[in-house]
C-alpha cells in the first residue's frame, strides 16, 4: 500500500463512525428545566387542580432560578393550559385537569340512573386495583397520608358532620389512588371524584346523615386502612370491594325508598280528593 493511502478497512471504519448516532451535548435552558419539574409535579398529582403556586419571589428561591427564567417557564405552562393566572390572586394549577368529561356527557350521567351503578362498578374495579397496588408499591409516607386522612375521618365522624365526612371520604379514596403510583389512574379517578363531589351521580351527604350507614362506613374505611398499613394487597382490595358493594346496596335501597314514597304520595293525594 502506498504511504498516505487509506486501506479499505479504514475507509469502512470511517464511514461507520460518521453514521454513529451521537450529537453534541447542549445545555438545557433554565426555564425548560423549571417547566419539566412543574409538569412532573402536576402529572404525579403533587400539584393538584386549583392549587395556588407560591409567590414568584418564593418559588424562584425554592427552585434556585432567576425571576426572568421563572416567568418564562410559567408563561410556557400557561400557554400549554397547565397553569392559569387569576387577577390579584396569583398563579394556579388549571382546573381543566380535573375535567376529563365533556359537559354533555356529565349531563347524561346526571339524568340516567344506570350511569350511577356503572360508575360504582367502575370504582369497585379501579379502587380495588389501586388499593392492591398501594399495599405493594406505596411508600411509607404514602401510607402515612392515608392513615392521617382516616384519622381526620374519625374526628368528623365523632362530630356528626355529614358534609365534612363526605369530603374526607373523597380525600381518603384519592389518597389511596395516589399511593398506587399510576398517573393515568390518578387523573382519571380524580375526574370521577370531582363529578361525585358535585353531586352528578348521587348525593353522598345523604348517606352520611343516616346513623346506621355512617357507622358501617367508618368501619369499612377502618378495614381498608388496616389492610393497607399491614401491606396486605389481597385484604386491601377485598376491603375496598366490600365497601363499594355496601354503597351500591345502600344506594339501591335509597332509590327504592324514594320511588315508594312518590307512589305513596300519589295515593294520599287521591284519597284526599275522594
Amino acid at each position: 500500500m502506498i504511504f498516505g493511502e487509506r486501506s479499505p478497512d479504514s475507509a469502512v471504519r470511517l464511514r461507520y463512525t460518521d453514521c454513529m448516532p451521537f450529537q453534541k451535548i447542549q445545555q438545557e435552558k433554565v426555564s425548560r428545566s423549571v417547566v419539566r419539574q412543574i409538569e412532573l409535579l402536576i402529572l404525579r398529582g403533587v400539584l393538584r387542580p386549583g392549587e395556588r403556586l407560591p409567590s414568584e419571589r418564593e418559588l424562584s428561591e425554592r427552585l434556585g432560578v432567576s425571576r426572568p427564567s421563572l416567568r418564562e417557564a410559567v408563561a410556557e405552562l400557561q400557554e400549554a393550559g397547565l397553569l392559569e393566572a387569576r387577577a390579584n390572586a396569583g398563579i394556579f394549577v388549571a382546573e381543566v385537569l380535573g375535567s376529563a368529561f365533556s359537559p354533555a356527557l356529565v349531563r347524561l350521567f346526571s339524568v340516567h340512573e344506570e350511569a350511577v351503578f356503572d360508575y360504582l362498578d367502575f370504582r369497585r374495579d379501579m379502587e380495588g386495583l389501586a388499593a392492591e397496588r398501594a399495599a405493594r408499591l406505596g411508600s411509607e409516607p404514602d401510607l402515612q397520608v392515608v392513615d392521617e386522612v382516616f384519622q381526620r375521618m374519625e374526628v368528623a365522624h365523632g362530630k356528626r358532620n355529614p358534609a365534612d365526612e363526605a369530603q374526607i371520604d373523597a380525600d381518603f379514596h384519592l389518597a389511596i389512588i395516589e399511593a398506587s403510583h399510576n398517573v393515568v389512574m390518578l387523573h382519571m379517578m380524580r375526574s370521577m371524584y370531582e363529578l361525585l363531589r358535585e353531586g352528578v351521580f348521587y348525593n353522598r351527604k345523604v348517606m352520611f346523615q343516616q346513623r346506621t350507614t355512617r357507622s358501617a362506613l367508618i368501619e369499612q374505611h377502618r378495614d381498608i386502612n388496616t389492610a393497607l398499613q399491614a401491606r396486605d394487597p389481597g385484604a386491601a382490595r377485598a376491603a375496598v370491594e366490600r365497601h363499594i358493594d355496601y354503597v351500591k346496596s345502600a344506594l339501591t335501597d335509597s332509590l327504592r325508598a324514594e320511588r315508594n314514597e312518590a307512589v305513596a304520595l300519589q295515593r294520599l293525594a287521591f284519597e284526599k280528593e275522594r
